[in-house]
This record gives structure tokens, sequence and C-alpha cells, in this order.
């Protein structure tokens, strides 16, 4: 997979991406990052790529001839363009599967009020939300997008298992509680089930602290799967 973050902060996205796992997926060839400065493409001699929002209001917006001539640039055939912006759906386990089946991901980001509407309309595939709050800058998103795709991608994590049985694998359930040794640590004892060596009775457990854990931290989820959303 090639990843390209377009982007007023190519350090800032590429930060996260330098280290542990996702630098080791890096080494080993499965993915390959490369951040871009938004400001290259600026047809401006000052380099300027914002300009006052048309019909007034707050701000500034993103200019559309960056964002146009960076994307004919780095596209090619099968390239997915996403907007990290806190309007687009929200980024969930499902989409960093979808997207890890991709290819080549192109990804764009905001600053300031946003960018001009002409490059959502004219060659954006997703717009992608982290969640309902305001960054800074787009590219803290792109990070966590990055992060969240490339663990997926075959060999990243070294045991495949590892994507399969954690939170959001199933999108309405929690994970449960894990442990490892000591079995007690300051009269914290481990739960006696997990020590028994019954396969069957601890998974029963497990998928009963998974139900606890749920209806505790993310009652939501639940209410999704009775919804069947």
């Amino acid at each position: 997979m090639r990843i390209d973050i377009v982007t007023l902060f190519p350090d800032v996205a590429l930060a996260p991406l330098s280290d542990s796992i996702i630098q080791r997926a890096r080494a080993a060839g499965i993915v390959e990052v490369f951040g871009h400065q938004l400001r290259d493409w600026s047809e401006d001699k000052h380099r300027r790529v914002d300009d006052s929002p048309c019909g007034g209001g707050q701000g500034m917006l993103l200019k559309p001839e960056p964002f146009f001539a960076a994307v004919e640039a780095l596209r090619g055939e099968g390239t997915r363009v996403i907007l990290m912006t806190p309007q687009g759906r929200p980024f969930k386990q499902v989409v960093a599967q979808e997207f890890a089946g991709e290819g080549h991901l192109l990804i764009l980001c905001g600053h300031y009020e946003g960018v001009d509407h002409r490059v959502i309309e004219a060659l954006v595939d997703d717009e992608i939300s982290i969640g309902d709050y305001i960054l800074t800058n787009g590219a803290l998103a792109a990070a966590v997008v990055c992060d969240a795709v490339i663990r997926l991608l075959p060999g990243a994590l070294g045991d495949e298992r590892s994507p399969v049985d954690e939170s959001f694998s199933d999108p309405n359930r929690l994970e449960p509680p894990s442990y490892t040794r000591p079995i007690e640590f300051r009269g914290m004892v481990v739960p006696e089930v997990l020590v028994s060596g019954h396969h069957g009775k601890i998974a029963e457990w497990k998928a009963a602290q998974a139900l606890a854990r749920t209806q505790e931290n993310r009652p939501d989820l639940l209410d999704q799967r009775q919804k069947g959303e």
C-alpha cells in the first residue's frame, strides 16, 4: 500500500508513524507513507494557500488551486482520495478495514475554517472525521487514520490473529478485561477462571465480561445492535 498525505504540516502527520509497529511495517515494505507540503503546489509567489470566504464569515479557507494541483500530481489509477474534516462520516474500525483493502490512499488535510467546497465536489471520494471535536489541523487526524489502517495490513502486526481479537472487531461489543502475571498483585487477583485451563468456561467468562464492559462504557453500541445498525 502507498499513502500520500497532503498537509500544511507534513512533519506533524508523519511523526506518529515513525516509530514502533508502524515504522517496522514501513521498513518491511508493507506500506509506503509520504508527507507533502501543500504550499509546494501554490500558484502564489508567496506560497499562500488560503483566502477569506466568499459571502463573509470568520477565518480563512484553503484555496482550491493547490489541492487540485496536488491531486493531479499524486493520483493514479485506483487512488482513493480522502479529506480529513469534522464534517465527514465517522471513522470506525469497519472504515479502517475498508481502507486497508485499497492500494493507494491520498489523504488531504484541512486547516483554518476548512477547504473550498469545489475540492470536495470534484476531487474527494470520502470525507472522514475521527470525532465530534475540532483539531488545529487535519494532520493529526490523518496520522490516526494511517495508524488504524496500516496495522490491519497483512504482516504489519506480526501475529495475523491480532487485529481479529480486539475492540471493535465486533462493532457492537468491547473486548473483555485482560490480565497477565503476576497472578496476585497488591491484593488484586487474576480471575480464577482464566487460570483454570477450561477453555469453554473461559470463553463464556469473556463473552459475559465483554457484554458487561460494553454496557458500562459504551451502551450506545448495544443500542445500535438492537436497531440493526
